[in-house]
């Protein structure tokens, strides 16, 4: 008796594809990113750490995240652009400065072509950090 399953004329069976090995670090998430997005990606990345030195790094849902130890921002690289994500009410508070860059519900999207606004960035950045070190309750987000 044989193991193999009977041939469907016609049929052809897909060899399973090996599985994707997904970055574990930030660093590692850069190196994978666009060539075009890793000097943003450095520089952000560089920036978040000065502000938030104490924070965990982690990859989560995909994802850089830091978090000290409440989310407080997260990134992400795209074929064109970069998200930075600090949350709604994160942005919320920078709306006026927002107007001129692109932005969605909790996260600044920054064009690869365009020079990344780092002195919004680390304001933003710091207002997340003081605002999760107030907080008393548990929750993550």
């Amino acid at each position: 008796m044989s193991n193999q399953q009977p041939m469907t004329p016609g049929v052809r069976v897909q060899p399973k594809k090996a599985a994707v090995k997904h970055p574990t670090s930030i660093a590692a998430y850069i190196r994978a990113a666009p060539r075009e997005g890793q000097p943003h990606l450095r520089r952000l990345y560089a920036i978040l750490k000065e502000v938030a030195p104490q924070a965990e790094e982690a990859i989560k849902w995909g994802t850089p995240f830091f978090v000290e130890p409440r989310f407080l921002f997260a990134f992400s690289a795209h074929k064109a652009h970069l998200n930075f994500a600090p949350t709604e009410s994160g942005l919320a508070a920078f709306g006026k400065e927002l107007e001129a860059h692109k932005t969605t519900k909790g996260m600044l999207k920054i064009p690869y072509a365009q020079s990344l606004p780092e002195d919004l960035i680390r304001r933003i950045a710091t207002y997340r950090v003081r605002v999760v070190a107030e907080r008393e309750d548990d929750a993550f987000w």
